[in-house]
């Protein structure tokens, strides 16, 4: 194998550590919501890089504001500040009941600082007792060790224990459950408003509701998680929005950059205090290419006809879905929020999610899984409506060629 010869798939099983199983295919070029591979294929993008790309592949004016940034100012660490965060941070404050800002470099990250910042804050305000974190089962926060630790998969914490001690889960939407267990020892309370990796599943506005009486009553920090559902996913700029329920630390990343790697940690001024000179940091957060990016990404997905369109596009999907299980009654249920859809698969066919992702594949279509038993699906917030349609076919394709021996 030389550097020199042509790029294969097979070079991921000679240079790669295995921790991912990537498609035989690889992805050269996009535009819009279409990739096309190094054979000039073309697939329909319903995946969005994991809910990344929400305003697909090279659009214009994220293109223009990376190569007028490139020009300028690629990187100065936080020794310096710089104009693209300081206005990034300024919108976001705008926008959102935030008053502070720190920006990291993925949603792991942010979710680290949303958590060591509450821990901090009821060390500085409480004492070291108030150190307990509850979670949900199902929920998915990051890999870092503290997250994979909060997050309520244990499959991504065998093997690498010993794992931080503190953290109690407690089952997703069951306040009944989450009362027995809060306490004047909590610090924060985690929570995803839609469940992503978990299986696609939205909090009731009830349970929201409850976390935050109680977090107020037990005076411990509630913390969304919105690195998947938030920057307009949900039809809202932010999930919490469409809730009424306001946390007090909030975490965003994926399409907070349109695919360039950025996210932030927002919170207010009264907490963050307990983020002291020297206290927390981070090399490349806040970077100018970043920011400037991500200011694009906002520009365009602040705008009220832009999430409106999204909750169209919502009904869209789920009309599609909804003929195709008319068709094949393959799904128990199709759930989710805006543009970020579940199917889950009915009994029988539980457990084998991934094989939709192949089958979609050889469709020239780009599905996502949420666990074992659901095909999710998380677009282009700005998909056309004729590729909706154009991709819900090839799925339909996809699912009769796979069902296709089970009927015989």
């Amino acid at each position: 194998m030389s550097s020199h010869s042509p790029i294969t798939r097979e070079w991921f099983d000679q240079v790669m550590v295995p921790n991912y199983a990537p498609a035989a295919i690889i992805p050269v070029r996009g535009e819009g919501s279409r990739l096309w591979d190094q054979e000039g294929r073309d697939y329909i993008d319903f995946a969005g890089g994991i809910a990344v790309t929400g305003l697909g592949h090279a659009h214009p004016q994220l293109v223009a504001a990376l190569t007028e940034q490139a020009q300028k100012l690629w990187h100065v660490s936080n020794v310096l500040t710089n104009e693209p965060a300081l206005k990034l941070a300024r919108r976001l404050c705008d926008l959102t009941f935030a008053e502070r800002v720190f920006f990291a470099n993925s949603g792991a990250e942010a979710n680290e600082a949303a958590l060591k910042l509450a821990r901090k804050y009821a060390s500085d305000r409480f004492g070291a007792d108030k150190h307990e974190i509850i979670a949900f089962t199902q929920s998915f926060h990051g890999r870092t060790l503290f997250t994979v630790t909060v997050g309520g998969q244990p499959k991504y914490t065998q093997g690498f224990e010993p794992l931080p001690p503190g953290v109690t889960h407690v089952p997703f939407n069951d306040l009944d459950a989450f009362a027995t267990v809060i306490s004047d020892r909590t610090c924060a309370v985690i929570v995803e408003p839609v469940q992503g990796e978990g299986g696609v599943t939205c909090a009731t506005p009830e349970f929201l509701q409850g976390l935050r009486e109680l977090c107020d009553r037990h005076q411990a920090l509630l913390i969304f998680d919105e690195v998947q559902c938030g920057n307009g996913r949900s039809g809202h700029l932010y999930a919490y929005m469409a809730y009424g329920v306001t946390p007090d630390i909030l975490a965003t990343a994926k399409g907070l950059g349109g695919g360039f790697p950025i996210s932030a940690m927002l919170t207010t001024t009264a907490i963050a205090e307990s983020l002291n000179v020297g206290s927390h940091g981070t090399t490349y957060g806040g970077n100018p290419l970043g920011c400037a990016v991500a200011n694009a990404v906002l520009d365009l997905i602040s705008d009220p006809e832009l999430l409106a369109g999204v909750q169209r596009k919502h009904e869209l999907f789920m009309a599609g879905l909804r003929r195709i299980n008319e068709q094949f009654h393959l799904f128990r249920e199709l759930r989710g929020m805006g543009l970020l859809l579940g199917c889950e698969l009915i009994e029988t066919w539980r457990g084998r999610s991934r094989e939709f992702i192949k089958a979609a594949l050889d469709e020239g279509l780009l599905v996502l899984v949420a666990g074992p038993d659901v095909i999710r699906l998380a677009p282009s917030l700005i998909i056309p409506d004729e590729l909706i349609e154009e991709g819900l076919q090839r799925l339909e394709r996809a699912i009769a060629r796979l069902l296709s021996p089970t009927a015989a």
